[in-house]
């Protein structure tokens, strides 16, 4: 009767424990993102670019403090899976290329319906590049996309 009672305390107190083995069991260059940015390419797929506008640095100390300014080069761009039946259908999406090549702060500025939005937001976050650099430094940089079905 006693143990019915209790197992609670040691499903609490071995929890922690089932924790640490799963974590213990990914790969630790690419769990804790100290992966080699030649191994992250190694992973991703490659696929059409597409064109792209990067907004210059918008603070002028910051633009003064950069002498040698590299735009980001897309890695991995897959389109995304939009419907075809509206022709005429245009979506414009601004977004943060972070050190690391990621995909931040996904923004429609255009829209093309909530469903297209959607699959546009869903397809970005996962685009991947290699950073913008300032003096050779990676640093973020803003990027705007559109779409069009024609």
């Amino acid at each position: 009767m006693a143990l019915r009672r209790l197992w609670f305390l040691a499903l609490i107190f071995s929890a922690p424990v089932l924790c640490l083995a799963f974590v213990d069991s990914v790969p630790a260059g690419i769990a804790g993102g100290k992966a080699s940015l030649a191994e992250r390419e190694h992973h991703l797929w490659s696929s059409p670019v597409h064109d792209s506008e990067f907004a210059a640095l918008s603070h002028p100390a910051a633009l003064a403090a950069c002498g040698a300014v590299q735009p980001p080069q897309a890695l991995a761009t897959p389109d995304p899976l939009l419907d075809e039946r509206d022709l005429n259908s245009r979506a414009s999406v601004s977004f943060i290329i972070g050190t690391d090549g990621r995909v931040h702060s996904a923004l429609i500025l255009e829209s093309a319906g909530p469903n297209e939005d959607r699959t546009i937001l869903d397809a970005v976050r996962f685009w991947r590049y290699r950073p913008a650099l300032c003096n050779g430094v990676p640093t973020e940089s803003e990027a705007k996309v559109e779409f069009s079905s024609r």
